[in-house]
């Protein structure tokens, strides 16, 4: 790894810039989507799009793992914490995840419920460790990137023998919403026109970048595994800007420093012997979409908080005043969203896009509403 201030130089990013300005044709319309949060809030951090020519759009997609939780999870999530007396373990980004009736888990603490807010899988193997006498639960959340230590969590309770830990499992996977975002654009009336794909960093460091093969051979799709940096993102753009001027569709590695063509061999393992594909998976703005997220496997079953507790499917509506969805899907941007930077902000968010650190709205509020 390099250090980071080679990545954030001014005058390099000039240089990207206008390198982009120089090979876009003025007479195409260029629309590339960066699928990670992450990169979401690269671009307004370092106010790239100001760089960018007209016609050379950004577009944000469901990359928040936060984000593309549905209402739904979360109520069952909470009723287990408030009906089971149970001590709930997750991540401090979802405790602020607005659900059901404005409920969140951080009210539902207010009312009495053991949630606490965890680092890592591990810190819920500990609480479960230390209190014999109560169950533990582990509700575990996010992409790729974060499975693998759900894994590992599950088989140390596994060796430890302890009779007294679950996990809620929640986590989703990057390809299969990618493709459903292709898959539907046809069928909705506002999604835009796509020419490239900006794929994730952090998942591709696990995943690799072979997965993405499917979008440029399938659906003649661009792909440019980017890095997290200001540069990383230049250039990448710049890279989906020449294969869309040469009319390729090839998957290109820009992270080539943290990224190869197979992945993290272990963690994919590790992954594949904890956890099986479920047949279909609700998100936030999308719908249910096929094979899109992960279940534990009857091996592990007595890990399953899903079978250790009677929790039903539940299926609830997003608050109607909110465009998440609408912003999940790129088909609009934060700011046309009327709640934006009114009644929905940080300290007091509607929508999901506005809780957590890779939402599109967070982004947008941090460093560009006065824009």
């Amino acid at each position: 790894m390099k250090y980071v201030d080679e990545y954030r130089n001014g005058d390099e990013a000039q240089k990207l810039a206008h390198r982009i300005r120089a090979e876009a044709d003025p007479a195409r319309a260029y629309r590339f989507m960066e699928f990670c949060g992450g990169h979401t809030h690269v671009l307004s951090r370092w106010g790239l799009t100001d760089l960018l020519p007209e016609n050379v759009r950004m577009i944000h997609g469901p990359g928040c793992p936060v984000c593309v939780m549905p209402i739904g999870r979360i109520d069952m999530a909470m009723a287990l914490a408030l009906n089971e007396d149970v001590i709930l373990c997750t991540y401090a980004d979802t405790m602020r995840v607005p659900a059901s009736k404005g409920r969140s888990f951080f009210k539902c603490r207010a009312e009495g419920a053991d949630i606490r807010m965890i680092y890592s899988p591990m810190d819920a193997v500990k609480a479960a460790v230390e209190n014999p006498d109560r169950q533990v639960v582990f509700f575990a959340i996010g992409f790729e990137t974060t499975t693998p230590p759900s894994a590992a969590a599950i088989l140390a309770a596994k060796r430890l023998g302890l009779k007294n830990f679950s996990v809620f499992c929640n986590h989703v996977l990057t390809p299969a919403a990618m493709e459903h975002i292709l898959l539907t654009a046809p069928d909705r009336p506002d999604a835009p026109k796509l020419q490239g794909l900006v794929g994730p960093a952090h998942v591709s460091t696990v995943i690799g970048s072979n997965p993405y093969l499917h979008f440029s051979e399938k659906w003649r799709m661009p792909v440019v595994v980017c890095g997290f940096e200001p540069l990383d993102m230049l250039l990448s753009i710049l890279m989906l800007v020449r294969q869309v001027n040469d009319g390729r569709a090839e998957v290109e590695n820009e992270f080539t420093r943290a990224v190869t063509k197979e992945g993290n061999l272990k963690a994919i393992a590790l992954m594949a012997q904890v956890f099986e594909p479920r047949e279909s998976f609700e998100w936030r703005g999308l719908g249910r979409v096929p094979k899109s997220a992960l279940k534990i496997r009857p091996e592990y079953a007595e890990f399953d908080a899903e079978k250790r507790f009677v929790m039903p499917e539940r299926s609830v509506p997003d608050n109607k005043a909110c465009e998440c969805g609408a912003i999940l899907r790129g088909e609009k941007a934060p700011k046309d969203c009327r709640l934006f930077g009114r009644a929905c902000t940080p300290a007091h968010p509607i929508g999901a896009c506005m809780v957590s650190s890779e939402g599109a709205c967070a982004a947008y509020f941090s460093y560009g509403r006065h824009a």
